[in-house]
């Protein structure tokens, strides 16, 4: 592997591992506001119990996202200068806006409401949270505008002298018509990831690991969690079929690549699976959806879909010689591997609220008839895989970025800056392979010490909690204000 290849190999091991936790802080912070909501609307006390518990996993995951941040961020000198100058007066806006006014806004509030429990009164900390949950979502819209831009430039031009990307309008760079899919898109994604994650937790402590008095509550996270992960499931095929549309129209190349479509075709269909050469040959086998790639692409059965034999021709006239195929490969499995996890995902959330409807304890006595004995075969094999099920989503969601990214290649912004020309100058194999190998090992770390304090936070009985001020509660006298680990 060359400078670029290692290059490409650390920005992926960085980005993917910082994408972990990217969407659980999206959708815990929501999680952990809707909870406090309904706890203050109905005074239920083990509400209270389960927005502190949701709450310390956002903490948790939140410090390990600031640092994977910081790293991030710092790739782009690091590796990529040369992008950097050409790139930075656009993603320098949006990089401040994320830095200098979602992530304080975020950490700040973070930090009210988790000590602020005893202090501020009710409504007043209530709002804290959903101050959280806000920032988080203006972090994720300005840095998919900044990623929007190498997918689809827009909002800039050319400087002659200095051959840099100015930006033009930033409105319009926040308007970018793949923003505006993307959005909402990978917003339904994190809440995936984020229901998927406390479903597991309350289905094991209900079900798998019967916590007594707490039960009834853990019943309520893990039914709470499913209907996060159904909702994010079902707004993620819609949105993602609203994507796909924008994306033929912006990269076509993309599309082709992943159905590995050589030949342009009318009324094309989609192959679920297939095995064939990687140079356009007929496939050796292959499973196809009559025209549902044109209905993907174009929304039209009968409609057209370019191949990448005819994207390659039309590419070197505009671009001039070249390749412009990606990794085809790379491409058509990531495209099925992040519909099939996210689908499984959604299928296990709805699963879990079919079997635990009015009480009923999922993989218990089904009764002697077929179908009950089905359903609680079922509900064991449900309950056997939820140490998998917060994985899916994840997965999902990484499979969807490497498809994303993969299949712009050989472009970083897409007909303006190529790949090959954004490494740093200078920048030597031994150089990549230690900064690797060092991100490799503090990840290590911090995926270890994440991973103890969820367990850790799993196990724990729900206990009382400080009050909030003006609840009528009693106050928790300094320092056991603020829960501790």
């Amino acid at each position: 592997m060359d400078t670029l290849d290692l290059s490409r190999l650390q920005f992926a091991v960085v980005t993917i591992y910082h994408y972990f936790f990217v969407p659980l802080s999206i959708s815990l912070a929501a999680i952990t506001a809707g909870l406090q909501t309904a706890w203050l609307r109905t005074g239920r006390e083990h509400l209270r119990s389960l927005t502190l518990f949701t709450g310390k996993l956002l903490m948790a995951t939140f410090a390990v996202g600031v640092v994977t941040g910081l790293v991030q961020e710092f790739q782009f000198g690091l590796s990529w200068s040369a992008f950097s100058r050409f790139y930075g007066d656009v993603f320098g806006p949006t990089l401040a806006i994320e830095g200098m006014l979602a992530f304080f806004l975020e950490a700040t509030f973070l930090g009210l409401w988790y000590f602020g429990w005893d202090r501020l009164p009710r409504l007043a900390h209530l709002a804290t949270i959903w101050v959280v949950a806000i920032g988080t979502l203006i972090s994720a819209y300005v840095i998919l505008a900044a990623n929007s831009f190498m997918q689809n430039p827009v909002a800039y031009r050319m400087d002659p002298q200095t051959g840099r990307a100015e930006l033009s309008s930033f409105l319009e760079l926040l308007t970018n018509p793949v923003t505006l899919v993307a959005f909402p898109h990978t917003i339904a994604g994190a809440f995936m990831a984020g229901g998927a994650l406390v479903m597991a937790v309350g289905a094991w402590r209900a079900w798998r690991r019967p916590a007594g008095a707490d039960g009834p509550a853990w019943r309520t996270l893990a039914r709470a969690g499913a209907w996060v992960t159904l909702a994010g499931g079902a707004a993620a095929a819609v949105s993602g079929d609203v994507l796909g549309k924008v994306m033929t129209d912006v990269q076509p190349m993309k599309m082709a690549a992943a159905e590995a479509l050589y030949v342009t075709e009318t009324g094309a269909p989609f192959s679920l699976f297939a095995v064939g050469p990687l140079d356009g040959g007929e496939p050796f086998f292959s499973l196809d959806v009559p025209y549902l790639l044109s209905i993907l692409a174009t929304g039209d059965p009968n409609g057209t879909v370019h191949g990448i034999t005819d994207l390659q021709a039309e590419y070197e006239q505009v671009y001039g010689a070249g390749s412009y195929v990606p990794w085809i490969p790379v491409a058509y499995w990531t495209f099925r591997l992040m519909i099939g996890t996210g689908v499984l995902a959604t299928v296990a959330a709805a699963a879990l609220l079919w079997l635990s409807r009015r009480g009923r304890v999922p993989g218990g006595d089904g009764g002697p008839h077929l179908t009950g004995r089905i359903a609680a075969a079922g509900g064991r094999l449900l309950l056997r895989s939820l140490p998998v099920l917060p994985t899916l989503p994840i997965a999902a969601g990484t499979f969807g970025w490497l498809f994303t990214e993969t299949a712009r290649q050989p472009w970083l912004a897409f007909g303006l800056f190529r790949t090959e020309d954004g490494v740093s100058p200078g920048l030597t194999e031994a150089e990549v392979v230690a900064s690797l190998l060092g991100f490799g090992a503090l990840y290590g770390i911090l995926a270890v010490v994440w991973l103890r304090l969820v367990l850790h936070l799993a196990r724990q009985d729900l206990t009382s909690r400080p009050s909030v001020a003006g609840d009528g509660g009693t106050r928790t006298p300094t320092p056991a204000a603020a829960p501790a680990y």
